[in-house]
């Protein structure tokens, strides 16, 4: 199941506004079969993946599936679980139940009543891989990651604004990989009148990934970018599953006082600049006990000279 939740990487973003579901069939120890959603939503995973085998090829196989099948009809393709009664592979093991009331449970139910066992696992894996669709379907939003490139001291900029560059290449290689992952990228007013940035992915092969551009400001609307005024109105950002938030430090302390953010990754050069702008605002902290035990280590590596922190927010999604 592991596998085949990074496996589901392959479909984020272009399978928006579907879930990135994988699926990898397993006959003999052997992986014969896998698929991910295509873009625009359309084949699934499990239509891919049973695809890939002959007439009858399923049988005696194990689907391993991160979300549940889909149970409901629909013009563009028939229903996973159809498909998947229809190919009878001897045990189908799910990561996720979908929370899609379509689907929720159903899906699972009606496979196992076919006669084929089914598993079901809540797994961590297909869990973080599906993070934007399950943050959706729990808190009506898209799941928020907010970007923070820093000096040693807590800087974004000299004192100036000049910022360009905190972060050496290797960091910046990866942030454009970033955004290649997610749906919307989001800046503060401040940062777009200052820099004008172009927010766009410029790592050869992945230009066509480039996010769309939204803009946190009370301002008249750029072209070719969306604006909301209020962190909460990303709710209305259509088609997004994943917002990427780069910042200025009013936009990201606005974000992290009304609680929107579910990752932090925080980039940490080696410099120091003193007196420069400070990399985040007032989040609305009244008593330091409150500060902890909301954000978990995920993940530490080294981008060249520069270290890279990934923290996740400790939230419990309702349904869970």
């Amino acid at each position: 199941m592991a596998a085949t939740a990074r496996l589901a990487a392959r479909a984020r973003p272009l399978s928006r506004p579907n879930p990135g579901v994988a699926a990898m069939l397993v006959k003999d120890g052997r992986v014969i079969a896998r698929g991910w959603t295509q873009a625009g939503g359309r084949p699934h995973a499990e239509a891919l993946a049973l695809a890939g085998v002959a007439p009858g090829g399923a049988a005696g196989a194990v689907l391993f599936v991160t979300l549940e099948p889909c149970a409901h009809q629909s013009p563009r393709g028939a229903a996973c679980t159809d498909l998947v009664i229809a190919a009878r592979p001897a045990r189908v093991v799910i990561g996720q139940l979908d929370p899609d009331p379509r689907t929720a449970g159903q899906g699972a139910r009606r496979i196992e009543r076919a006669g084929i066992a089914v598993s079901v696992l809540d797994d961590d894996a297909s869990r973080a891989s599906l993070a934007g669709y399950l943050t959706r379907a729990a808190l009506g939003r898209p799941r928020v990651t907010l970007k923070l490139a820093l000096s040693l001291d807590g800087c974004i900029a000299m004192a100036d604004g000049s910022s360009q560059w905190i972060t050496g290449a290797e960091a910046r290689a990866q942030v454009h990989s970033q955004r290649a992952r997610n749906d919307a990228i989001l800046v503060g007013g401040s940062t777009w009148r200052a820099d004008r940035p172009r927010l766009d992915v410029r790592l050869p092969g992945l230009e066509h990934r480039s996010p769309q551009r939204v803009l946190l400001t009370r301002g008249i609307p750029p072209d070719g970018v969306r604006v909301i005024n209020r962190p909460d109105q990303i709710a209305a950002i259509p088609d997004a599953l994943h917002l990427y938030v780069e910042g200025g430090a009013g936009a990201a302390a606005s974000f992290l006082r009304q609680d929107l953010v579910d990752e932090i990754h925080l980039y940490r050069a080696p410099i120091l600049i003193g007196g420069g702008q400070q990399g985040l605002g007032d989040i609305g902290l009244a008593d330091l006990a409150a500060a902890h035990g909301r954000w978990r280590l995920a993940e530490r590596r080294l981008l060249g000279s520069d270290e890279f922190s990934a923290y996740l927010r400790c939230r419990q999604l309702p349904g869970r």
